[in-house]
C-alpha cells in the first residue's frame, strides 16, 4: 500500500488550501491516518489525525483553522487548511499507522505548501 498526497501549492497569507492523500489499496482495520509537516531546518511535527472511527486530534497551532477528514471506503484523507500563515509553510506528509499487532505504517512522499506574507 502506498500513500500519495496532492493539493499543495503557493498561497497568500489568509488563503486556503486542500490537501488530499490517497491510499493505493485497502488499509488494515483500526488504522489512524494523519498529517505531519516539516519546515526547513526543523523536525517533522504532528498536524492532525483521525482514527478509523472518526475521532480527530489537532496540534494547538492549527486547531480551529484546519479540518481533517477521511473516507474509509475510498481510503482517502483530506486536510482543509484555512487562514494560512507563513508559519504553515512546510512539506506536508500523510501517514497511516496501526499501533496494534499486526502493526502497520506508511508515509507519503510529501507535498509542498508555501504561504507568502
Amino acid at each position: 500500500v502506498q500513500l500519495v498526497e496532492s493539493g499543495g501549492g503557493f498561497v497568500q497569507a489568509g488563503g486556503s488550501l486542500r490537501l488530499s492523500c490517497a491510499a493505493s489499496g485497502s488499509l488494515p482495520g483500526a488504522t489512524t491516518m494523519g498529517w505531519y509537516r516539516q519546515a526547513p531546518g526543523k523536525q517533522r511535527e504532528f498536524v492532525a489525525s483521525v482514527t478509523s472511527g472518526g475521532i480527530t486530534d489537532y496540534s494547538d497551532s492549527v486547531e480551529g483553522r484546519f479540518t481533517i477528514s477521511r473516507d474509509n471506503r475510498k481510503n482517502t484523507l483530506v486536510l482543509q487548511m484555512n487562514g494560512l500563515t507563513p508559519e504553515d509553510t512546510a512539506v506536508y506528509y500523510c501517514r497511516a499507522r496501526r499501533a496494534h499487532t499486526p502493526t502497520f505504517e506508511r508515509w507519503g512522499q510529501g507535498t509542498q505548501v508555501t504561504v507568502s506574507s
